[in-house]
C-alpha cells in the first residue's frame, strides 16, 4: 500500500522511464483505484483509509492504511405497512469493524426510484436505514410494497 494517498493517477509522457519504472507507476495507479464492481459477496473495493489513530509506535500493532470492503445486499420488497424490514447481512462483525458508508436504492419498477435512506418533510414518507452486527434494517412509515427491486451497499473497514 502507498505511504500516502497523494499518489498521482497518470503516467508522465514527457520523461523517459525504464520499463520497470513504468510498470511500478502503473501498479501504484491500479492499486489505488476504487473498483466499480458491486458484488453480492465481500469485496475489497480499492479505497484505503488512514491508519487507526489509536495505534502508534508504542502499541503492539503497527499503524497501517486500512482497506475498505464492500458488500451489496438484495433486500427484497419493502413492507406493506409502517414497520421495519430486517435482512441478515451475513458478516461476522467484530470490534475491529467500522462502517464507512451505508446506503441503497428502492425501486418501484414502473414509476419511482428513491435513495435509501429517504428523507421527506412528510414524516410517513421517510425511510430509515441502519445496520448492526447481524442485520440491515429498513423502517418505513407507510405501505411501500410497490418498491420491489431494492438493494443496500455496506462499506466498512476492519482493524
Amino acid at each position: 500500500m502507498p505511504v500516502s494517498p497523494d499518489v498521482g493517477s497518470f503516467l508522465p509522457t514527457t520523461q523517459t522511464h525504464t520499463l520497470q519504472q513504468q510498470i511500478n507507476s502503473m501498479n501504484l495507479v491500479i492499486n489505488t483505484k476504487i473498483s466499480g464492481y458491486y458484488a453480492l459477496s465481500e469485496f475489497i473495493n480499492g479505497a484505503i483509509w488512514y491508519p487507526n489513530p489509536a495505534l502508534n509506535s508504542s502499541t503492539p500493532q503497527t499503524p497501517i492504511w486500512r482497506q475498505e470492503f464492500q458488500l451489496v445486499i438484495v433486500i427484497g420488497t419493502l413492507p406493506n405497512a409502517a414497520g421495519t424490514l430486517t435482512v441478515a447481512h451475513g458478516l461476522t462483525v467484530t470490534s475491529g469493524y467500522s462502517f464507512t458508508h451505508i446506503y441503497g436504492s428502492a425501486n418501484d419498477p414502473s414509476t419511482t426510484f428513491i435513495p435509501l435512506p429517504y428523507a421527506s418533510p412528510v414524516l410517513a414518507d421517510n425511510i430509515e436505514l441502519w445496520a448492526d452486527t447481524t442485520n440491515v434494517y429498513i423502517k418505513v412509515g407507510k405501505d411501500r410494497s410497490g418498491f420491489t427491486d431494492n438493494r443496500v451497499v455496506l462499506k466498512y473497514i476492519k482493524q
